[in-house]
């Protein structure tokens, strides 16, 4: 049978888009995959949105209702309520296991949320109400970690969070908790949750010490000023040889990361000008985004030769209409930011985009790239998350 010039040319691109996919997904089963989460405040709802649609995609491209999204990741960071979901999705059951579900995680810090951020109140009485809210916190997150410590996880984590004491950064991280050099850096989970959701002005620095008790600190919430974990998460990959000893550049890495909202009242639509009232708040929160934001340019920039390897999800409330919900974080169409400076308004939803993600992670997936903790306890957890 002789083919013309029409059909040959037909079958020559076809062709080179199947070698181009294989190509493609052989590329991806090497990168080490990153998931980030922002912190924000008090609420969960944007950052719980993303993180949820993305397990339900996961189980629906698998078709495996067990699946879980530390599965398909090597890594997971998360700063504030972000961290705390980070912690939830990757602690590990008895049997090396996801000891909740990302539908899971969120409902218990939905649930669990007014118990949790207590504003602090001053004066004698005051003092006994910060007191009474801290054996809160202790007991609603005890309940869901136990006695486990940054060892007994699934993956590697990386939680940051403030030093007041030597006004610098923390970040809390499996690795070091697991190296034999530094056997003083292990916590606590439940220790790592309260560090991490000491939001200033809600509630009190918190005080922690490392298992062994060697470290102590004085902590409050990371968002002050790393509210957006992907800088430090990119880093660690790349320089921790122990867990990744393949990366050596960001060419070895696939990133997704999740925004919790913004704060500021010129993201949320609002006016700010010199004689609001919440001029100080939204000078705050601008700082805060800022932050959010300037890791994100630097990221798109280090990844401006492999654009398609990291993926930012943001819900930015661009069109003023109103109060943020779950569904409109998903159906609001993505933003990405353009190498050295600007952004740009993208055709796909942000949940296009999370779907389009997954689906690379699930072709590129053969089996976890990172065994659990060697360190996970074998004592018996609560079954039913």
């Amino acid at each position: 049978m002789e083919f013309n010039k029409m059909t040959m040319e037909i079958f020559s691109k076809l062709e080179q888009q199947w070698l181009s996919s294989q190509t493609t997904t052989a590329s991806d089963a090497r990168k080490t995959k990153i998931l980030t989460i922002d912190g924000g405040g008090t609420s969960v709802l944007v950052a719980g949105a993303f993180l949820i649609h993305l397990e339900d995609i996961i189980q629906v491209k698998t078709g495996d209702s067990a699946a879980r999204v530390v599965d398909f990741f090597d890594i997971v960071a998360g700063t504030g309520v972000g961290g705390l979901l980070a912690v939830l999705i990757s602690a590990a059951d008895s049997a090396g296991r996801p000891l909740f579900s990302a539908r899971g995680a969120v409902s218990f810090l939905l649930n669990n949320r007014d118990l949790i951020f207590k504003r602090r109140h001053s004066g004698v009485r005051g003092l006994f109400r910060r007191r009474k809210s801290g054996d809160v916190i202790e007991k609603v997150l005890k309940s869901a970690f136990k006695d486990m410590t940054l060892k007994d996880t699934c993956k590697p984590i990386l939680v940051p969070c403030y030093d007041t004491v030597s006004s610098a950064p923390f970040v809390f991280s499996r690795a070091a908790a697991s190296a034999s050099a530094w056997t003083s850096l292990d916590f606590e989970l439940w220790k790592v949750c309260a560090a991490a959701i000491a939001t200033p002005a809600i509630l009190p620095p918190f005080e922690i010490s490392s298992v062994d008790g060697k470290t102590s600190f004085v902590a409050v919430d990371g968002g002050v000023v790393m509210n957006n974990p992907s800088a430090a998460a990119v880093t660690h990959a790349l320089h921790n040889k122990v867990d990744f000893p393949a990366v050596n550049g960001v060419e070895d890495l696939l990133v997704l990361s999740f925004g919790n909202g913004s704060l500021s009242c010129c993201g949320s639509g609002k006016k700010w000008s010199g004689n609001s009232k919440n001029t100080v708040k939204c000078v705050v929160d601008v700082a805060v985004d800022g932050v959010s934001e300037i890791v994100d340019q630097m990221l798109t920039n280090a990844f401006s030769c492999y654009r398609n390897d990291y993926v930012r999800i943001q819900a930015n409330g661009f069109d003023g209409s109103g109060l943020m919900t779950a569904e409109k974080a998903l159906k609001e169409r993505g933003i990405e930011s353009i190498t050295f400076g600007g952004k740009r308004l993208l055709a796909e939803t942000n949940g296009d985009r999370i779907e389009g993600f997954v689906q690379r992670l699930v072709n590129s997936s053969t089996k976890p790239s990172l065994p659990p903790s060697p360190y996970k306890s074998l004592s018996p957890l609560l079954d039913g998350r």
